[in-house]
């Protein structure tokens, strides 16, 4: 068994030939060539290839200690970020802590409870987070380039004051940790002039790329999770993501086919897992490809389904649906549960005694294999993600994958992998409507026009 992960792509035949894959090879070299480089549109923000090879050793160690400390001051650790600035914290901690962390007695527990704000305009979402606070020892992870977003700046307003009004000035100050910029925006002048300690988001890496980062490493290591295995794990698909041959580069292989299926007709594609703890993982992924490719018209639809929960809901409609998806699994090799199906003696009926002495993770993958085989029956094209087993450094790996895969894949589809204007549009109309100083001009246009939907038509 390989300790690195790879891709499975016989599931795509009889869908595709191989030798229009094979065609593909020099559009494949172009795009590797250019995102290795840094000559194509973005290519400024792709400091997040290399990052886990070239993170000085002493920034690693600095959020190390710092963690330490939080873990051994705080009961409740506030992540606040939306976007990049926290799904893949959210994506990592979730993946490899324990299903029920508020529920562990104290001395099981070796982190504090993690929580995030900001990634949502819920009101009655904070005010429920603070009556949880209110007995806790709290401390605060603001992330942010500028701090100037909406969402998590507000967060922010709050939890700061929250502190404040608990711990004093001072008090609060040695609580909250930033994550920004280095030189520029209000949340680097706060910082300063707060004397809060801060981490740096680099320049040259966008926010969905910087989950190997401060920006993901610091709340994942506060989780107690080894982030130096994290990093050695992105670091090793480094080198095989970098190869010229389209059959020795997973990522190129991947972004080539999924491609192509996009070609065909398979305009959506859903990420699978069979582990409840990667469900953010998907949420990340999500973003990841969504945000990079959805542009100029283009863009293959990312989606995700939870198997087998997802099975009897919304698996009718991959089985039968409309044929225009395809999936990406993710499957681990090794499953860490040793739980084994009990032998019922009391004569219950529930027909499942010929399952009696196997153990989960066995039932389990012979629900992936059926599954597969169904589906791919059912005319859905199946690429399989092959991992070890769900741990620090495989999923440092499938990071590190999947934002190589996504920028070739980007660059293969005539876009810029790397920015996202289209995110702007909600928040001109947002900032006209609340009546930002600045957006006068965008509020008349808003009020002239059928296409201000704001109040809406009641049936």
């Amino acid at each position: 068994m390989s300790d690195l992960i790879r891709i499975d792509y016989s599931g795509v035949f009889p869908f595709l030939k191989e030798a229009e894959i094979e065609a593909t090879e020099e559009e494949v070299q172009i795009a590797l060539r250019t995102l290795a480089t840094g000559q194509g549109a973005g290519g400024e923000y792709t400091g997040w290839l290399r990052y886990p090879e070239s993170m000085p050793a002493s920034e690693l160690r600095r959020m190390e200690s710092l963690a330490e400390e939080v873990r051994a001051e705080a009961d409740a650790f506030v992540v606040i970020g939306i976007g990049g600035s926290y799904l893949g914290a959210r994506a990592v901690i979730e993946g490899l802590s324990h299903s029920f962390p508020s529920l562990l007695s104290p001395d099981r527990s070796k982190a504090p409870l993690v929580f995030f704000a900001g990634q949502n305009l819920s009101g009655s979402y904070l005010e429920e987070l603070l009556e949880v606070l209110e007995d806790r020892s709290v401390y605060v992870n603001m992330i942010s380039k500028s701090g100037t977003t909406t969402e998590p700046g507000l967060a922010f307003r709050v939890l700061r004051e929250h502190l404040i009004e608990r711990y004093g000035r001072e008090g609060a100050a040695q609580r909250i940790i930033s994550t920004t910029d280095a030189a520029r925006g209000a949340l680097r002048k706060v910082t300063d002039e707060e004397g809060y300690r801060s981490f740096v988001i680099p320049d040259d890496i966008g926010g969905r790329f910087s989950v190997l980062t401060p920006v993901g490493l610091f709340p994942i290591a506060v989780a107690g999770i080894r982030i130096d295995t994290l990093v050695e794990g992105a670091a090793s698909m480094i080198e095989p993501c970098g190869r010229p041959g389209l059959f020795q580069n997973p990522a190129a292989l991947y972004a080539a086919t999924r491609n192509l299926l996009l070609e065909k007709g398979h305009s959506t594609e859903i990420l699978v897992s069979y582990d409840p703890k990667l469900q953010y993982f998907a949420e990340w992924w999500k973003q990841l490809f969504g945000e990079s490719e959805g542009k100029d018209g283009k863009g293959i639809f990312p989606a995700s389904v939870l198997f087998t929960s997802d099975l009897h809901s919304m698996g009718q409609w991959i089985q039968e649906g409309r044929r225009e998806i395809f999936e990406t699994v993710i499957h681990m090799d090794e499953e860490d549960s040793t739980l084994q199906v009990p032998v019922d003696a009391s004569g219950l009926e529930d027909g499942l005694a010929y399952l009696e002495g196997r153990t989960w993770p066995e039932i389990q993958d012979k629900a992936y294999e059926g599954t597969k085989m169904a589906h791919h029956q059912g005319e859905v094209p199946v690429l399989v993600l092959e991992a070890p087993t769900r741990n620090a450094f495989t999923v440092g790996q499938m990071i590190l994958f999947f934002e190589t895969a996504c920028g070739i894949s980007g660059y293969l589809l005539g876009v810029n992998p790397f920015n996202q204007p289209g995110v702007e549009a909600y928040k001109q109309n947002m900032f006209a409507l609340l009546g930002k100083p600045g957006f006068e001009e965008k509020a008349a246009e808003l009020q002239a026009s059928s296409q201000d939907l704001s109040g809406g038509k009641l049936v």
